[in-house]
């Protein structure tokens, strides 16, 4: 186990606060969201970044998503979203829709070796407290690279309880269909991966029929 180690139900009234301090501190939270448990560090935290490619046993020549409390976090990570990304958020937001934007200057490189990053805001209630109040996070699944996904806290500390600093238990989550991802960054918008929304909803919405 890491020097510091522990289990917190996210209705204790310290748990937002204890994952604060933590992620402060370049650690790791693992929580749950309306699909899987993810693993978490802050956006500006190099070092627990790189904790968290470590933990999973990821190599880090993939991008990581960060997960917003609100659509106000995005200038924390995008440096500009055109009208397109924003209809869509507009109107999938929270939920199962990643958007691909220009990457904000000064970010950690390891959180993506592009000048993209992928932002959503998940339909999660104790989520989206989470992120509003410890800001946007890094955020990967709890799982280690190429097993299952965690659905469980159980699952996550079978997983990763020896490589991180606090697991949030939220029940058991859905597992379920992963977020569409959409780059808004090109002339025309891509469907980069098939999820939860399907593809002639996210054209119609951005107006690209």
């Amino acid at each position: 186990m890491p020097s510091h180690f522990e289990i917190l139900p996210v209705e204790h009234p310290h748990s937002i606060r204890r994952a604060r301090l933590l992620l402060e501190l370049d650690q790791l939270v693992a929580f749950p969201t309306d699909t899987v448990y993810g693993l978490a560090a802050r956006i500006d935290s190099a070092r627990g970044i790189d904790r968290l490619f470590s933990a999973k046993g990821r190599e880090n020549t993939k991008a990581i998503a960060v997960l917003l409390g609100s659509v106000d976090q995005v200038d924390r990570v995008a440096s500009g979203w055109d009208p397109r990304a924003h209809r869509l958020a507009d109107h999938f937001w929270p939920g199962a829709l990643t958007l691909i934007v220009p990457k904000r200057a000064g970010l950690p490189e390891d959180l993506s070796p592009y000048p993209t990053v992928g932002i959503r805001i998940p339909d999660h209630e104790f989520t989206i407290r989470l992120l509003k109040e410890c800001g946007p996070l890094a955020t990967t699944s709890a799982n280690l690279s190429g097993q299952a996904n965690a659905l469980t806290a159980v699952d996550v500390l079978n997983q990763l309880g020896t490589r991180i600093e606090m697991i949030l238990d939220g029940g058991p989550v859905s597992g379920g269909i992963p977020s569409t991802v959409v780059d808004c960054t090109t002339p025309e918008i891509k469907i980069l991966r098939q999820g939860a929304i399907p593809a002639d909803q996210i054209f119609a919405v951005a107006g690209q029929v």
